[in-house]
């Protein structure tokens, strides 16, 4: 029987520290505030955003909510960036993507500066986790999988770690975040050769594929650690990851449950980001 790696206990680990660091920070002078920008009225990005609000309550940080119009223009959301990169009293923001189709995506959030960019969604902000400078802020749910595998005293200086998936959000970038810590890191997709046998040959396996169910037993090898960054809910609401949770959970040493598991541990990532700018303001 596996370990569950349970991401809600690693948020309340998180959470004490960032309680501490940011009474610390408001003593000097620096309260830690966070912009969020939406457009129009998703479901997904409401929930996001009563989740990240409630985080912020529950440390002591201060949130903006900006939410234009489904019709908003292109230009009135760039008005929207441009004053916050201006406005010391903010030291993170977020957008909520996707935007609506009549808006470049691109132009947008590389409109944000990478020093409050606290999901890691402009190009520049990229580059420097490429190249390895802590000037800015990884993908919140990169940065979450080495929260857990922190968390729990996994240990990666030469140790073998496959990635299933090669997205800007997840894939790439926990890639180098892992090569940082001296992992051997093989980067995977769903028409790599040999999948499953390059997957049981690593210690720890990362798949954030975005396919349901994709790994099965013939992926995995016992004693494995395995962090499943999928969320797939089903017509009844069920969600399940991207690992066939019951054949992996009697074979691997330990796993993440879905849900309870990556998806717990974002929002905090994101908070954390932000104590972290705030933090960078102050020095």
């Amino acid at each position: 029987m596996a370990t569950l790696l349970k991401g809600p206990e690693v948020t309340a680990a998180l959470n004490a520290k960032l309680v501490k660091q940011t009474a610390e920070l408001k003593a000097g002078g620096v309260y830690p505030t966070m912009a969020m920008v939406r457009v129009g009225e998703r479901e997904e990005d409401i929930s996001y955003e009563r989740g990240a609000v409630k985080r912020c309550q529950h440390i002591g940080a201060a949130i903006r909510q900006y939410v234009l119009p489904l019709d908003a223009t292109q230009e009135s959301i760039l008005a929207v960036i441009q004053n916050l990169n201006a406005d010391p009293t903010v030291h993170g923001v977020l957008i909520f993507r996707p935007l609506p189709p009549h808006m470049d995506d691109a132009v947008v959030r590389n409109a944000l500066h990478p020093s409050k960019d606290l999901d890691g969604i402009s190009n520049a902000s990229l580059s420097y986790v490429f190249s390895g400078i802590s000037t800015g802020f990884p993908p919140c749910t990169a940065q979450a999988c080495l929260e857990i595998i922190d968390y729990y005293g996994i240990g990666l200086k030469g140790r073998k770690v496959a990635v299933i998936g090669r997205s800007l959000v997840v894939g790439k970038p926990v890639s180098m975040m892992l090569l940082d810590r001296d992992a051997t890191v093989t980067i995977c997709h769903r028409n790599t050769a040999n999948l499953p046998e390059i997957c049981r040959a690593a210690d720890v396996l990362i798949v954030a594929a975005g396919q349901a169910g994709i790994v099965d037993q013939s992926f995995l090898s016992p004693g494995q650690t395995v962090i499943d960054v999928g969320i797939h809910p089903d017509a009844s609401g069920k969600i399940s990851g991207d690992v066939l949770f019951d054949q992996a959970e009697p074979v691997v040493g330990a796993i993440t449950p879905v849900p309870g598991g990556v998806g717990a541990v974002t929002t905090t990532v994101l908070i954390k980001h932000l104590v972290e700018a705030a933090r960078r303001n102050l020095k």
